[in-house]
């Protein structure tokens, strides 16, 4: 058989014609995962609120250095990011305000509650909006976000700590919170003792329980299930369920699973409101992989000492003298004291344990 000049054998390929091709194929691939990632970068960043705080944070000397984040959890954004990221404009109320510290080294971390009925001296401050607000003697505490949302709350901490500097804001919404244990898969807890809150509607007998988002958001928030009904009793349930789901977060490896890791992202970002160095996945990403060592062992939960008021559950007295140990601590990179917890709720007279890892 013959071939014409027109229908001729095809010519083998010699090595830098291979070499080419196999590179400009390697390169459409990196072009396309590129893409893709750039758009994930961007799609999760795009998610993050933000709220300017400027010279109210201080930032962090190194990556490895101490630092102190405050984490409020909000009703502000309720109904998918509704109302105005920061609270205060949009009368939102925080319901859970928390100091993380986060010890030099990444390694070691404490956990301060500052419970939202303690009375306190709100200093003058400005809003996000830029409304000015006078100094304000013997206001609730979670009244403080409410009126002046994150900048006046940051400037509330910094007051009543004695002048601990803030790091970084976070702010997380409570549907979102909800909707980041549903990503997660949810969490299992054992209660040691039953919880029948007609109030919050969480009604949970004593032994082992799977708890969805909804009812995950339900459980940190009941009251009147535990203790005295007072907001000291819920914050040690708090305390006691964030042990449990770091216990389970840490046997996890979302790396494992690119798709549902990305929806664990998604999700979480969503519900976020940061101070404005935090709004970008990277910056958020660099500040989780430097804290990646903490696991539940590690970190101190503590609430800020403070009595209840004669006659009054609702209203709590701040213990100066153990708040003053609690506060020094945290400003020398040490740990609480036990002492300076010793007859308070973070004492061995609170509501004894209640929830542990499943």
């Amino acid at each position: 058989m013959t071939y014409g000049p027109r229908w001729g054998r095809i010519p083998r390929m010699g090595r830098p014609t291979r070499l080419r091709l196999v590179l400009c194929s390697l390169a459409g691939l990196l072009l396309l995962v590129g893409g893709a990632a750039a758009y994930t970068w961007h799609r999760l960043s795009d998610n993050i609120s933000s709220v300017e705080l400027g010279s109210l944070l201080t930032p962090a000397a190194s990556a490895t250095s101490d630092l102190n984040i405050l984490i409020v959890g909000s009703d502000s954004r309720a109904g998918k990011n509704a109302g105005r990221a920061g609270g205060g404009d949009d009368t939102g109320r925080s319901d859970t305000t928390l100091l993380l510290h986060v010890y030099g080294g990444r390694r070691k971390a404490a956990v301060v509650s500052i419970p939202r009925d303690t009375i306190v001296d709100r200093p003058a401050c400005t809003t996000a909006s830029g409304q000015k607000l006078p100094e304000r003697e013997g206001v609730m505490f979670n009244s403080v976000y409410e009126t002046g949302g994150a900048p006046c709350t940051v400037a509330a901490v910094e007051s009543l700590s004695g002048g601990l500097r803030i790091n970084h804001y976070v702010e997380v919404g409570f549907d979102g919170f909800a909707e980041l244990m549903d990503a997660l898969g949810g969490t299992t807890v054992t209660l040691v003792k039953p919880i029948d809150d007609k109030d919050s509607g969480v009604h949970l007998r004593a032994g082992r329980h799977h708890l969805n988002g909804q009812q995950s958001l339900d459980l940190v928030r009941t009251r009147h299930g535990v203790g005295n009904g007072s907001d000291l009793g819920r914050i040690q349930l708090q305390h006691q369920f964030l042990t449990a789901l770091l216990s389970r977060l840490t046997g996890q490896n979302l790396l494992a699973d690119p798709a549902r890791l990305f929806n664990v992202a998604d999700t979480a970002t969503k519900s976020l409101t940061t101070d404005s160095s935090l709004a970008h996945v990277g910056n958020l990403a660099s500040l989780a992989y430097s804290m990646r060592g903490l696991g539940a062992p590690d970190v101190q939960m503590v609430t800020l000492p403070a009595q209840l008021e004669q006659g009054d559950e609702d209203r709590l007295v701040p213990d100066a003298a153990r708040g003053a140990k609690v506060w020094a601590a945290l400003k020398a990179d040490r740990p609480v004291p036990q002492d300076a917890l010793t007859g308070t709720a973070s004492g061995p007279n609170g509501i004894g344990q209640v929830v542990r890892p499943g």
